[in-house]
C-alpha cells in the first residue's frame, strides 16, 4: 500500500508522542507535566480549568499533575484577585531549569525529525502542515453550522 497522508501524519504524531514521553521521563516527568510547564511559561495564570481546556482533559486530571508539579516545587498555586473558587498557576524559580532541559530536549526533537530536509524544505512542510490545520478547522466550523 502506498504511503497515505494521514496515515503519516498520524504515524509521525505517534512516535514524536512516544519520543516526548521518553525525554521527559528523563527530567523526572510525564509528557503530560512537560506541556504544563510550557503553557504556563508561555501564559502565566492560566486556570486549571484553562488549562483543562487546553490540553482537551478533564479539570480533575490537571489538579493531579498540578499536585504532582507543585509536590516537586516546580508550580505553585496563587488566588484569583477577583475570585476566590478559582486558582492561577504559576512558575516557581525551580521551574527554570527543568525549563530549559526541556527546551534543549526540544530542540534535539526538532534537530532528529528534520534531519535530512533543507531549511526551505523545513519552511514548506511547515506552511503546508499550518494550512492543513486551518483547512480542518474551518471544516470542523462548517459541519458545526450545519448541524446548528
Amino acid at each position: 500500500m502506498p504511503n497515505d497522508l494521514l496515515f503519516l501524519l498520524h504515524d509521525l504524531a505517534r512516535h514524536s508522542r512516544m519520543d516526548a514521553d521518553r525525554r521527559a521521563a528523563a527530567q523526572g516527568l510525564t509528557l503530560a507535566q512537560w506541556k504544563i510547564l510550557i503553557h504556563l511559561e508561555r501564559q502565566a495564570g492560566l486556570s486549571q480549568k484553562e488549562l483543562a481546556e487546553i490540553l482537551e482533559v478533564e479539570p480533575i486530571t490537571i489538579a493531579r499533575l498540578i499536585d504532582r508539579l507543585e509536590a516537586h516545587g516546580l508550580v505553585e498555586r496563587r488566588d484569583d484577585p477577583s475570585d476566590r473558587r478559582i486558582w492561577r498557576l504559576h512558575l516557581t524559580r525551580e521551574a527554570g531549569p527543568v525549563l530549559r532541559a526541556l527546551s534543549h530536549e526540544r530542540a534535539a526533537m526538532l534537530e532528529s525529525i528534520t534531519k535530512g530536509l533543507s531549511h526551505v524544505e523545513v519552511a514548506a512542510v511547515e506552511a503546508a502542515m499550518e494550512r492543513m490545520k486551518e483547512n480542518v478547522i474551518a471544516g470542523l466550523r462548517a459541519r458545526e453550522v450545519e448541524a446548528a
